[in-house]
């Protein structure tokens, strides 16, 4: 048994839905812009893009429930409601055919943006960390095992802010779809259990504030529910 030098940080996990189990994170990709409309309305041609991806530390990861800090250094927080795939097989250059075999099952979730800091990384060609990999930047619902849910692939993906729809879209309207998005990414990198997948998000977003009230879900999937404090 490892002897460390300070204590080990604790392992993040998330919430399996219905279980006092939880299922443990190891990393964190992110598909940008995999939706058409999302894609043009933040300036990109849809059409030629292969996908392509960014990271997010695994203790980013946190429940999309109660309070979620709005974070320092930032006056344009902005929302992104995403499909969460939870792998629980690894692999590397997938077949997209093989790739569901991957899946151990989804959440929802927001990638939370500092746009401003992320507008001054692309203008001086700066990595986008600090706009994207922030504490609490990737809040995420409690996960549905695939054996239970199946493999959503027509669904409607939506996020409210005070009760007011901002953003609404479908499964189907991915450009990349998941088996597509999990092949991609294991050309890349070996894909291992415990990693996550944030699939995209769909046109709509904009700014939040503290006390707003955010709601969001895909239907057939789950729900949830918190606050900016």
């Amino acid at each position: 048994m490892s002897s460390y030098v300070i204590t080990a940080p604790a392992q993040p996990s998330l919430a399996v839905a219905g279980s006092p189990e939880r299922f443990p994170i190891r990393r964190v990709f992110c598909v940008g812009r995999n939706y058409g409309a999302h894609a043009r309305e933040m300036g990109s041609d849809p059409n030629r893009e292969p996908p392509f991806f960014f990271t997010k530390p695994a203790d980013a990861v946190v429940p999309a429930s109660g309070a979620v800090p709005y974070p320092p250094a930032t006056r344009d927080l902005h929302h992104e409601v995403e499909l969460v795939v939870a792998l629980g097989v690894g692999g590397t250059d997938i077949e997209p055919r093989a790739a569901m075999a991957l899946v151990w099952g989804y959440g929802v979730g927001l990638d939370l943006t500092r746009r401003d800091l992320q507008a001054v990384a692309k203008d001086a060609g700066r990595p986008w960390d600090m706009a994207k990999g922030f504490d609490a930047s990737a809040p995420c619902s409690p996960l549905i095992p695939a054996a239970t849910l199946g493999h959503p692939h027509e669904a409607r993906i939506w996020l409210e802010v005070n009760g007011t729809l901002r953003q609404e879209g479908n499964l189907n309207e991915m450009i990349w779809p998941i088996a597509d998005v999990i092949s991609h990414l294991s050309r890349l990198v070996t894909l291992a259990p415990g990693d996550l997948i944030y699939t995209g998000t769909p046109a709509g977003v904009a700014a939040l504030a503290p006390g707003d009230r955010v709601r969001g879900g895909v239907e057939g999937v789950t729900t949830f529910e918190l606050t900016i404090a």
